[in-house]
Protein backbone atom coordinates (compact mmCIF):
# COMPACT_ATOMS: atom_id res chain seq x y z
CA UNK A 1 0.00 0.00 0.00
CA UNK A 2 3.09 2.48 0.57
CA UNK A 3 3.40 2.78 -3.14
CA UNK A 4 -0.78 2.91 -3.69
CA UNK A 5 -0.61 6.86 -4.40
CA UNK A 6 1.76 6.51 -7.26
CA UNK A 7 -1.28 5.58 -9.15
CA UNK A 8 -3.03 8.97 -8.40
CA UNK A 9 -2.55 10.95 -11.03
CA UNK A 10 -5.68 12.37 -12.57
CA UNK A 11 -8.94 10.44 -14.17
CA UNK A 12 -12.13 10.32 -15.51
CA UNK A 13 -15.68 11.32 -14.10
CA UNK A 14 -18.84 11.02 -15.60
CA UNK A 15 -21.48 13.56 -14.96
CA UNK A 16 -25.40 13.12 -14.37
CA UNK A 17 -27.65 16.13 -13.26
CA UNK A 18 -31.01 15.39 -11.76
CA UNK A 19 -34.15 17.52 -11.07
CA UNK A 20 -36.92 16.19 -9.20
CA UNK A 21 -40.46 17.35 -9.81
CA UNK A 22 -43.09 17.75 -7.35
CA UNK A 23 -46.53 16.65 -8.10
CA UNK A 24 -49.56 17.21 -6.12
CA UNK A 25 -53.26 15.93 -6.65
CA UNK A 26 -55.82 18.04 -9.03
CA UNK A 27 -57.94 18.52 -5.98
CA UNK A 28 -55.64 19.11 -3.52
CA UNK A 29 -54.97 22.84 -2.64
CA UNK A 30 -51.53 24.11 -3.57
CA UNK A 31 -49.72 26.59 -1.06
CA UNK A 32 -46.46 28.77 -1.60
CA UNK A 33 -43.67 29.29 0.63
CA UNK A 34 -40.64 30.17 0.64
CA UNK A 35 -38.19 27.83 -1.61
CA UNK A 36 -35.20 26.86 1.02
CA UNK A 37 -32.13 27.58 -0.12
CA UNK A 38 -30.14 25.08 -2.30
CA UNK A 39 -26.73 23.38 -0.43
CA UNK A 40 -23.55 25.00 -2.66
CA UNK A 41 -21.53 22.97 -4.49
CA UNK A 42 -18.63 23.12 -2.55
CA UNK A 43 -21.10 21.95 0.61
CA UNK A 44 -21.90 18.41 -1.54
CA UNK A 45 -18.19 17.97 -2.19
CA UNK A 46 -17.28 18.31 1.45
CA UNK A 47 -20.23 16.28 2.36
CA UNK A 48 -19.11 13.54 0.21
CA UNK A 49 -15.33 13.76 1.03
CA UNK A 50 -16.26 13.70 4.75
CA UNK A 51 -18.27 10.46 4.13
CA UNK A 52 -15.06 8.59 2.06
CA UNK A 53 -13.10 9.94 4.57
CA UNK A 54 -15.10 8.77 7.58
CA UNK A 55 -15.69 5.76 5.95
CA UNK A 56 -12.03 4.55 5.37
CA UNK A 57 -11.10 5.91 8.40
CA UNK A 58 -13.46 3.25 10.09
CA UNK A 59 -12.21 0.23 7.46
CA UNK A 60 -8.21 0.95 8.17
CA UNK A 61 -7.50 3.03 4.97
CA UNK A 62 -9.84 1.27 2.86
CA UNK A 63 -13.10 2.81 1.92
CA UNK A 64 -15.36 -0.52 0.80
CA UNK A 65 -18.04 -0.15 -2.12
CA UNK A 66 -20.73 -2.53 -2.23
CA UNK A 67 -23.88 -2.87 -4.90
CA UNK A 68 -25.91 -5.70 -6.88
CA UNK A 69 -21.96 -6.67 -8.34
CA UNK A 70 -19.52 -5.58 -6.45
CA UNK A 71 -17.57 -5.78 -3.41
CA UNK A 72 -14.43 -3.85 -3.47
CA UNK A 73 -12.06 -2.54 -1.23
CA UNK A 74 -11.03 1.32 -2.77
CA UNK A 75 -9.80 4.90 -1.84
CA UNK A 76 -10.24 8.28 -3.41
CA UNK A 77 -9.29 9.60 -6.33
CA UNK A 78 -10.80 12.60 -7.09
CA UNK A 79 -14.55 14.63 -6.59
CA UNK A 80 -15.08 16.34 -9.52
CA UNK A 81 -16.63 19.42 -8.81
CA UNK A 82 -18.14 20.53 -12.03
CA UNK A 83 -20.40 17.40 -11.75
CA UNK A 84 -22.04 17.61 -8.59
CA UNK A 85 -25.53 17.82 -8.64
CA UNK A 86 -28.43 19.10 -6.15
CA UNK A 87 -31.62 16.66 -6.24
CA UNK A 88 -33.61 18.81 -4.26
CA UNK A 89 -33.66 20.51 -0.67
CA UNK A 90 -31.48 17.32 1.13
CA UNK A 91 -31.36 15.01 -1.44
CA UNK A 92 -27.99 15.25 -3.60
CA UNK A 93 -25.71 13.07 -6.30
CA UNK A 94 -22.07 12.85 -6.59
CA UNK A 95 -20.16 10.60 -9.53
CA UNK A 96 -16.80 9.68 -7.45
CA UNK A 97 -13.64 8.02 -8.77
CA UNK A 98 -11.84 5.68 -6.80
CA UNK A 99 -8.91 3.40 -7.64
CA UNK A 100 -8.63 -0.23 -6.01
CA UNK A 101 -5.10 -1.77 -5.23
CA UNK A 102 -4.52 -3.09 -8.35
CA UNK A 103 -5.21 0.36 -10.04
CA UNK A 104 -8.34 -0.20 -11.28
CA UNK A 105 -10.39 3.06 -11.65
CA UNK A 106 -14.15 3.09 -10.95
CA UNK A 107 -16.85 5.33 -11.42
CA UNK A 108 -19.22 5.66 -8.29
CA UNK A 109 -22.39 7.24 -7.97
CA UNK A 110 -23.36 8.08 -4.96
CA UNK A 111 -26.76 9.42 -3.61
CA UNK A 112 -27.12 11.38 -0.42
CA UNK A 113 -29.30 13.25 2.30
CA UNK A 114 -29.02 15.76 4.82
CA UNK A 115 -27.66 18.99 5.53
CA UNK A 116 -24.08 20.60 5.18
CA UNK A 117 -22.30 18.24 7.83
CA UNK A 118 -24.91 15.87 8.45
CA UNK A 119 -24.73 13.90 4.60
CA UNK A 120 -25.39 10.29 4.49
CA UNK A 121 -24.96 8.33 1.43
CA UNK A 122 -28.36 6.19 1.19
CA UNK A 123 -27.69 4.47 -2.17
CA UNK A 124 -24.16 3.55 -4.02
CA UNK A 125 -23.81 1.92 -7.87
CA UNK A 126 -20.48 1.15 -9.34
CA UNK A 127 -20.98 3.29 -12.78
CA UNK A 128 -17.81 2.06 -15.03
CA UNK A 129 -14.56 0.45 -14.79
CA UNK A 130 -11.50 1.91 -16.51
CA UNK A 131 -13.97 4.24 -17.97
CA UNK A 132 -15.92 1.14 -19.80
CA UNK A 133 -19.62 1.75 -18.05
CA UNK A 134 -21.81 -1.28 -16.55
CA UNK A 135 -24.99 1.33 -18.00
CA UNK A 136 -25.80 4.52 -19.14
CA UNK A 137 -27.94 7.58 -18.16
CA UNK A 138 -30.82 9.01 -20.35
CA UNK A 139 -32.55 12.20 -19.48
CA UNK A 140 -36.46 12.14 -19.48
CA UNK A 141 -38.33 15.66 -20.84
CA UNK A 142 -39.00 16.45 -16.95
CA UNK A 143 -35.16 16.60 -16.66
CA UNK A 144 -35.09 13.89 -14.68
CA UNK A 145 -32.49 11.19 -15.35
CA UNK A 146 -33.01 7.12 -15.01
CA UNK A 147 -30.83 4.22 -15.27
CA UNK A 148 -30.82 2.29 -19.07
CA UNK A 149 -28.89 -1.25 -19.38
CA UNK A 150 -26.11 -0.74 -22.06
CA UNK A 151 -27.84 -3.68 -24.24
CA UNK A 152 -30.83 -0.85 -24.64
CA UNK A 153 -28.59 1.75 -25.52
CA UNK A 154 -28.41 3.71 -28.84
CA UNK A 155 -24.99 5.78 -29.96
CA UNK A 156 -26.39 8.70 -28.36
CA UNK A 157 -25.66 7.42 -24.81
CA UNK A 158 -22.41 5.98 -25.70
CA UNK A 159 -20.60 9.75 -26.44
CA UNK A 160 -22.05 9.52 -30.86
CA UNK A 161 -23.87 12.54 -32.54
CA UNK A 162 -24.42 11.79 -36.00
CA UNK A 163 -24.24 14.19 -38.42
CA UNK A 164 -24.31 17.95 -37.29
CA UNK A 165 -24.00 19.18 -33.88
CA UNK A 166 -23.92 23.15 -33.03
CA UNK A 167 -22.17 24.42 -29.10
CA UNK A 168 -20.74 27.31 -27.75
CA UNK A 169 -17.41 26.11 -25.94
CA UNK A 170 -15.87 27.75 -23.05
CA UNK A 171 -12.22 27.35 -22.05
CA UNK A 172 -11.22 28.57 -18.63
CA UNK A 173 -7.40 29.17 -17.41
CA UNK A 174 -7.10 30.04 -13.80
CA UNK A 175 -3.46 31.21 -13.28
CA UNK A 176 -1.84 30.16 -10.12
CA UNK A 177 -0.05 32.08 -7.83
CA UNK A 178 2.98 33.27 -9.13
CA UNK A 179 6.08 34.62 -7.95
CA UNK A 180 8.29 35.23 -10.88
CA UNK A 181 7.65 35.94 -14.42
CA UNK A 182 6.11 33.42 -16.37
CA UNK A 183 5.30 32.20 -20.15
CA UNK A 184 1.70 30.91 -21.00
CA UNK A 185 0.89 28.68 -24.53
CA UNK A 186 -2.58 27.92 -24.62
CA UNK A 187 -3.93 26.73 -28.08
CA UNK A 188 -6.09 28.39 -30.60
CA UNK A 189 -9.18 26.27 -31.70
CA UNK A 190 -9.73 27.05 -35.79
CA UNK A 191 -11.97 26.27 -38.54
CA UNK A 192 -11.24 23.21 -41.05
CA UNK A 193 -13.58 21.57 -43.37
CA UNK A 194 -15.21 19.56 -40.39
CA UNK A 195 -15.94 22.53 -38.05
CA UNK A 196 -16.67 26.34 -38.24
CA UNK A 197 -15.11 28.07 -35.44
CA UNK A 198 -16.14 31.32 -34.48
CA UNK A 199 -14.20 33.56 -31.96
CA UNK A 200 -16.53 34.97 -29.75
CA UNK A 201 -14.51 36.53 -26.85
CA UNK A 202 -10.75 36.31 -25.23
CA UNK A 203 -10.47 37.58 -21.93
CA UNK A 204 -7.39 37.75 -19.85
CA UNK A 205 -5.21 40.26 -17.83
CA UNK A 206 -3.12 41.34 -21.09
CA UNK A 207 -3.11 40.72 -24.95
CA UNK A 208 -2.21 38.08 -26.48
CA UNK A 209 0.32 37.00 -29.34
CA UNK A 210 -0.63 34.55 -31.95
CA UNK A 211 2.05 32.18 -32.82
CA UNK A 212 2.37 30.36 -35.42
CA UNK A 213 3.34 26.60 -35.87
CA UNK A 214 3.63 26.53 -39.56
CA UNK A 215 5.00 22.60 -39.72
CA UNK A 216 1.13 21.27 -38.59
CA UNK A 217 -0.53 24.47 -39.17
CA UNK A 218 -1.80 25.60 -35.84
CA UNK A 219 -2.05 28.84 -34.10
CA UNK A 220 -0.79 29.01 -30.82
CA UNK A 221 -1.76 32.12 -27.91
CA UNK A 222 0.72 33.02 -26.14
CA UNK A 223 0.88 35.40 -23.14
CA UNK A 224 3.73 37.14 -20.52
CA UNK A 225 2.25 37.16 -16.93
CA UNK A 226 3.73 38.60 -13.96
CA UNK A 227 3.19 37.67 -10.00
CA UNK A 228 0.31 40.22 -10.31
CA UNK A 229 -1.77 37.88 -12.47
CA UNK A 230 -2.20 35.30 -10.04
CA UNK A 231 -5.72 33.95 -9.63
CA UNK A 232 -6.54 36.16 -12.43
CA UNK A 233 -8.55 34.14 -15.56
CA UNK A 234 -7.98 33.16 -19.37
CA UNK A 235 -11.39 32.74 -20.91
CA UNK A 236 -12.03 32.06 -24.35
CA UNK A 237 -15.37 31.16 -25.68
CA UNK A 238 -16.47 29.65 -29.26
CA UNK A 239 -19.06 28.74 -31.12
CA UNK A 240 -18.92 25.68 -33.19
CA UNK A 241 -20.51 23.81 -36.10
CA UNK A 242 -18.97 20.81 -36.32
CA UNK A 243 -19.93 17.91 -38.82
CA UNK A 244 -19.08 13.97 -38.18
CA UNK A 245 -16.14 13.27 -39.99
CA UNK A 246 -15.66 10.09 -42.32
CA UNK A 247 -12.60 9.41 -44.96
CA UNK A 248 -12.17 12.08 -46.84
CA UNK A 249 -9.47 13.38 -49.72
CA UNK A 250 -7.22 15.86 -48.77
CA UNK A 251 -3.49 16.91 -49.71
CA UNK A 252 -0.90 13.91 -49.82
CA UNK A 253 0.86 12.80 -46.57
CA UNK A 254 4.23 15.23 -46.10
CA UNK A 255 6.54 11.90 -45.03
CA UNK A 256 8.92 14.33 -43.18
CA UNK A 257 6.11 14.59 -40.36
CA UNK A 258 3.29 11.48 -41.32
CA UNK A 259 6.06 9.14 -41.63
CA UNK A 260 8.54 10.17 -38.89
CA UNK A 261 9.54 9.50 -35.35
CA UNK A 262 8.66 11.85 -32.87
CA UNK A 263 10.55 12.57 -29.21
CA UNK A 264 7.46 10.63 -27.85
CA UNK A 265 6.22 8.62 -30.61
CA UNK A 266 8.98 6.42 -32.34
CA UNK A 267 8.93 4.32 -34.95
CA UNK A 268 11.15 1.55 -35.74
CA UNK A 269 12.56 -1.33 -33.76
CA UNK A 270 10.46 -3.31 -31.73
CA UNK A 271 7.58 -0.55 -33.10
CA UNK A 272 8.00 -2.20 -36.63
CA UNK A 273 8.37 -5.96 -35.19
CA UNK A 274 5.20 -5.59 -33.38
CA UNK A 275 3.05 -4.04 -36.50
CA UNK A 276 4.39 -6.50 -38.77
CA UNK A 277 3.68 -9.60 -36.18
CA UNK A 278 -0.07 -7.73 -35.63
CA UNK A 279 -0.29 -7.65 -39.74
CA UNK A 280 0.42 -11.29 -39.63
CA UNK A 281 -0.82 -12.47 -43.43
CA UNK A 282 -2.11 -9.56 -44.79
CA UNK A 283 1.82 -7.74 -44.84
CA UNK A 284 0.97 -7.61 -48.72
CA UNK A 285 -2.45 -6.39 -48.44
CA UNK A 286 -3.57 -2.31 -48.80
CA UNK A 287 -2.70 0.01 -46.15
CA UNK A 288 -6.56 0.18 -45.02
CA UNK A 289 -6.46 -3.48 -44.40
CA UNK A 290 -3.17 -3.00 -42.51
CA UNK A 291 -4.23 -0.67 -40.52
CA UNK A 292 -7.66 -2.24 -39.52
CA UNK A 293 -5.37 -5.04 -38.44
CA UNK A 294 -3.03 -2.65 -36.05
CA UNK A 295 -6.69 -1.19 -34.92
CA UNK A 296 -7.79 -4.56 -33.49
CA UNK A 297 -4.34 -5.20 -32.41
CA UNK A 298 -4.53 -1.87 -29.73
CA UNK A 299 -8.54 -3.12 -28.81
CA UNK A 300 -7.45 -6.16 -27.96
CA UNK A 301 -4.24 -5.87 -25.96
CA UNK A 302 -4.65 -2.07 -23.92
CA UNK A 303 -6.24 -1.26 -21.19
CA UNK A 304 -8.05 1.96 -20.74
CA UNK A 305 -6.30 2.65 -17.31
CA UNK A 306 -5.56 5.96 -15.80
CA UNK A 307 -2.70 5.43 -13.56
CA UNK A 308 1.41 5.54 -13.61
CA UNK A 309 3.15 7.92 -16.39
CA UNK A 310 -0.16 7.93 -18.41
CA UNK A 311 -1.13 10.81 -20.39
CA UNK A 312 2.09 11.79 -22.06
CA UNK A 313 1.25 10.03 -25.44
CA UNK A 314 4.30 7.86 -25.15
CA UNK A 315 4.59 5.26 -27.22
CA UNK A 316 7.09 3.36 -25.08
CA UNK A 317 4.89 3.57 -22.40
CA UNK A 318 2.11 1.90 -23.62
CA UNK A 319 3.80 -0.72 -25.54
CA UNK A 320 5.39 -1.63 -21.98
CA UNK A 321 2.31 -0.97 -19.96
CA UNK A 322 -0.50 -1.52 -22.67
CA UNK A 323 -2.85 0.38 -20.12
CA UNK A 324 -3.08 4.58 -20.46
CA UNK A 325 -5.43 7.12 -22.22
CA UNK A 326 -6.43 8.43 -25.38
CA UNK A 327 -3.33 9.69 -25.77
CA UNK A 328 -1.18 6.50 -25.51
CA UNK A 329 -3.65 4.56 -27.35
CA UNK A 330 -3.45 6.62 -30.46
CA UNK A 331 0.85 7.60 -29.77
CA UNK A 332 0.76 3.72 -30.11
CA UNK A 333 -1.10 3.39 -33.08
CA UNK A 334 0.82 5.92 -34.96
CA UNK A 335 4.20 4.34 -34.42
CA UNK A 336 3.22 1.00 -35.40
CA UNK A 337 1.37 2.65 -38.35
CA UNK A 338 4.23 4.77 -39.64
CA UNK A 339 7.01 1.84 -38.74
CA UNK A 340 5.18 -0.09 -41.61
CA UNK A 341 4.83 2.60 -43.87
CA UNK A 342 1.47 3.81 -43.28
CA UNK A 343 1.06 7.91 -43.08
CA UNK A 344 -0.76 8.21 -39.47
CA UNK A 345 -0.86 11.74 -37.89
CA UNK A 346 -2.50 12.99 -33.68
CA UNK A 347 -4.80 15.45 -32.96
CA UNK A 348 -6.16 16.62 -29.46
CA UNK A 349 -8.99 18.74 -28.67
CA UNK A 350 -12.33 17.92 -26.53
CA UNK A 351 -15.45 15.19 -27.00
CA UNK A 352 -18.82 17.21 -25.94
CA UNK A 353 -21.08 15.63 -23.81
CA UNK A 354 -24.31 13.72 -25.95
CA UNK A 355 -26.13 12.85 -23.75
CA UNK A 356 -27.05 17.03 -22.20
CA UNK A 357 -27.16 20.12 -23.45
CA UNK A 358 -24.30 21.60 -21.35
CA UNK A 359 -21.78 21.77 -18.86
CA UNK A 360 -18.55 20.60 -17.69
CA UNK A 361 -15.95 18.55 -19.86
CA UNK A 362 -14.28 15.99 -18.22
CA UNK A 363 -11.16 17.35 -20.04
CA UNK A 364 -9.38 16.80 -23.01
CA UNK A 365 -9.46 13.73 -25.61
CA UNK A 366 -7.47 13.12 -28.71
CA UNK A 367 -7.42 10.95 -31.58
CA UNK A 368 -5.31 9.96 -34.97
CA UNK A 369 -5.82 9.39 -38.47
CA UNK A 370 -4.08 7.51 -41.03
CA UNK A 371 -3.68 7.84 -44.91
CA UNK A 372 -5.22 4.78 -46.91
CA UNK A 373 -6.76 4.50 -50.51
CA UNK A 374 -6.22 8.35 -51.65
CA UNK A 375 -7.96 9.56 -48.76
CA UNK A 376 -7.06 10.03 -44.72
CA UNK A 377 -9.68 8.03 -42.31
CA UNK A 378 -10.20 9.23 -39.02
CA UNK A 379 -10.02 6.73 -35.91
CA UNK A 380 -10.65 6.62 -32.19
CA UNK A 381 -9.32 3.51 -30.83
CA UNK A 382 -9.56 4.61 -26.85
CA UNK A 383 -13.18 4.87 -27.52
CA UNK A 384 -13.45 1.76 -29.38
CA UNK A 385 -11.80 -0.03 -26.67
CA UNK A 386 -14.18 1.38 -24.20
CA UNK A 387 -17.45 0.76 -26.31
CA UNK A 388 -16.96 -2.33 -28.39
CA UNK A 389 -20.09 -2.17 -30.18
CA UNK A 390 -18.83 1.10 -31.67
CA UNK A 391 -15.43 -0.37 -32.66
CA UNK A 392 -16.78 -0.48 -36.25
CA UNK A 393 -17.99 3.31 -35.87
CA UNK A 394 -14.58 4.35 -34.89
CA UNK A 395 -12.41 2.72 -37.77
CA UNK A 396 -12.99 5.81 -40.30
CA UNK A 397 -15.43 8.05 -38.24
CA UNK A 398 -15.52 11.10 -35.55
CA UNK A 399 -18.72 11.87 -34.20
CA UNK A 400 -19.75 15.24 -34.85
CA UNK A 401 -19.72 16.32 -30.91
CA UNK A 402 -16.30 17.38 -30.38
CA UNK A 403 -14.00 20.27 -30.92
CA UNK A 404 -10.57 19.66 -32.25
CA UNK A 405 -7.64 22.79 -31.09
CA UNK A 406 -4.31 20.93 -32.39
CA UNK A 407 -2.80 18.82 -34.74
CA UNK A 408 0.77 16.97 -34.91
CA UNK A 409 3.35 16.35 -31.81
CA UNK A 410 6.54 18.40 -31.55
CA UNK A 411 5.00 21.94 -31.51
CA UNK A 412 7.39 24.46 -32.86
CA UNK A 413 6.54 28.03 -31.84
CA UNK A 414 8.93 31.28 -31.46
CA UNK A 415 9.33 31.95 -28.52
CA UNK A 416 8.66 28.45 -27.32
CA UNK A 417 9.56 26.94 -24.26
CA UNK A 418 12.89 26.12 -22.73
CA UNK A 419 12.04 22.83 -22.85
CA UNK A 420 11.79 23.20 -26.69
CA UNK A 421 9.14 21.64 -28.66
CA UNK A 422 5.49 21.40 -27.09
CA UNK A 423 4.59 17.32 -26.86
CA UNK A 424 0.74 18.10 -27.75
CA UNK A 425 -1.49 21.10 -26.94
CA UNK A 426 -4.86 21.07 -24.72
CA UNK A 427 -4.21 21.95 -21.74
CA UNK A 428 -2.25 25.39 -21.52
CA UNK A 429 1.48 25.41 -21.22
CA UNK A 430 2.62 27.33 -18.05
CA UNK A 431 6.28 28.04 -17.72
CA UNK A 432 7.98 29.51 -14.74
CA UNK A 433 11.76 29.76 -14.90
CA UNK A 434 12.53 27.97 -17.52
CA UNK A 435 10.15 24.41 -15.46
CA UNK A 436 6.59 23.48 -16.61
CA UNK A 437 3.67 23.88 -13.76
CA UNK A 438 -0.25 23.67 -13.84
CA UNK A 439 -2.50 25.68 -14.92
CA UNK A 440 -5.84 25.10 -13.46
CA UNK A 441 -7.99 24.40 -16.45
CA UNK A 442 -11.26 23.54 -17.16
CA UNK A 443 -13.83 23.23 -19.89
CA UNK A 444 -17.63 23.88 -20.31
CA UNK A 445 -19.57 23.82 -22.85
CA UNK A 446 -23.52 24.77 -24.27
CA UNK A 447 -25.21 23.43 -27.12
CA UNK A 448 -27.30 25.34 -29.15
CA UNK A 449 -31.13 24.78 -29.64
Amino acid sequence: MKNFTSFLYSYRIVILVFILASCSKPEEKITTSPKPPRIAITEIEAGIKAYIDAKTLENGGIFPVKDENHDLKMKLVRVHTEYLSNLGPESHFACVDLVDESGDVYDVDFFMNGKPGEMDVTQTTVHKLNGKPFYSWKQKTDKTWYRVPMEQTDNSLLGVIEGKDSFEFYYTVTVPPLDEKAKIWIPLAESDPFQEVTLLDISSPKEPKKLADPVNKNTILYWELSPEDSGKEINISYAVDRKEKGPYEAPSPNPEVDLASNILMPKGGRFEEIAIEAIGDKINDSHLVQARALYDYIIDNMRYMKFGNFGRGDSNYACDSKTGNCSEFHSFFISLARSVGIPARFAIGASIPSDRNEGGIDGYHCWAEFYADGKWWPVDISEANKYTALATYYFGRHPANRIEFTRGRDLKVNPSPAAGPINFLAYPYLEVKGEEIKAPTRFTFMRKS
